[in-house]
């Protein structure tokens, strides 16, 4: 089948998903501490245009011709969000790219940087949660317990701010997205680290709004649509010229 076809088709899908990216990025606009991703392209197949010509060269001069598109990686953008004030004593927001909270949600450790915080009381203490109830842990990966005041029911919130834990990465971007607000480390992230003073500044009663520019975003869809269009186009040139050439034959 004539190479076009599968240039095309590939541009198809790969442009596919890099919609799908910015469409996930668009609905996030308004989530606490989420964090855009951008896609990375890289041609699909090599084919030495000249294999004579090729065998004389260093592999990094060898002439190559390329036969597809798709996307390699899903970066993410850990570029500061914009802070919103609450005044809530339970919100808190990081400012610095790199640092995150830890929490552990159904048992495994996750990273975030949304720190809608609230307290969870249970039978045998009360614990400092997020908002769908993972529990937020502190620098030794424990979770933070929320005293009563000595003689009354009221939850004790001085100290709290003392008490969270927060870490960084070698590799930030190397984390993986589980969700549209937690991340899990990886190789490639490297171990967390619990992050010195230097590395943030935790400011309570203020949450970080999501960095997705809706202006870039919006733009980029229509970059992607027309691409998508010219795959398209390359996909119908290409089945026509099969045609005319299968018709030849008859």
């Amino acid at each position: 089948m004539n190479m076009s076809f599968y240039i095309g088709q590939s541009g198809l899908r790969a442009h596919s998903n890099d919609l799908n990216i910015a469409a996930q990025n668009i609905t996030n606009a308004n989530t606490t501490g989420y964090k855009t991703t951008t896609a990375d392209f890289r041609e699909l197949v090599y084919n030495e245009m000249d294999q004579n010509i090729n065998k004389e060269l260093a592999d990094e001069k060898k002439i190559l011709n390329g036969h597809g598109v798709k996307i390699e990686n899903d970066s993410l953008q850990f570029s500061q969000g914009v802070l919103s004030m609450t005044q809530f004593q339970l919100d808190f927001a990081l400012a610095s790219k790199n640092c995150l909270f830890a929490v552990e949600r159904n048992g495994e450790v996750q990273y975030t940087r949304d720190g809608t915080f609230d307290v969870s009381v249970e039978d045998d203490a009360n614990y400092l949660v997020t908002s769908d109830g993972a529990y937020v842990l502190n620098n030794q990966g424990q979770k933070i317990q929320v005293p009563y005041e000595e003689g009354t029911t009221k939850i004790d919130l001085d100290g709290i701010k003392q008490q969270i834990g927060v870490f960084a990465f070698e590799n930030p971007y190397g984390l993986q997205r589980v969700d549209g607000q937690s991340f899990v480390q990886t190789d490639i992230s490297g171990e967390p680290q619990i992050a010195t003073d230097n590395d943030y500044e935790l400011i309570q009663g203020a949450l970080e709004r999501s960095n997705t520019s809706l202006a870039k975003e919006m733009s980029d869809v229509i970059v992607i649509q027309k691409a998508y269009q010219f795959s398209s186009k390359v996909v119908q040139t290409a089945d026509e010229v099969e045609d005319i050439v299968n018709n030849l034959r008859k």
